[in-house]
């Protein structure tokens, strides 16, 4: 149903290198480049993820209660995302361990603009 999802940045070459580490990770690069506008995923591929200047003009700015989640393939590599985002100017909003339901275990971070993601796999 989603095709991708797109946050907004200020500094779009900071933004590159914080995705292309995550994406890296997740094994995809980039599908789309413009110059103020970059995204990530495989064309006809699982939802991807784009970061863009707003088309406005106006200062990017984080939407409350709005968060982008990357599905890992187990464990280890929400660890390593989590991991990746804090070495790339990302913050730390939940170290990676179990949520709520069982079966459920996620890492939470922003990126350098303030965006909210996680990084979660599903174990049962």
């Amino acid at each position: 149903m989603i095709g991708y999802v797109t946050v907004g940045t200020n500094d779009l070459e900071r933004a590159a290198k914080f995705y292309d580490a995550l994406a890296g990770e997740l094994g995809t690069g980039r599908m789309m480049e413009f110059d103020t506008f970059i995204a990530w995923g495989k064309p006809d591929g699982p939802a991807g993820v784009a970061a863009t200047k707003p088309f406005d003009g106006n200062i990017a700015s984080v939407g409350n209660g709005t968060m982008v989640a990357l599905q890992a393939k187990d464990i280890e590599q929400v660890k390593k995302l989590h991991e990746i985002a804090l070495a790339n100017g990302g913050s730390d909003e939940g170290a990676p361990g179990p949520r709520g339901e069982e079966g459920f275990y996620a890492a939470y971070f922003r990126d350098p603009d303030g965006n909210k993601l996680n990084a979660f796999t599903m174990t049962a």
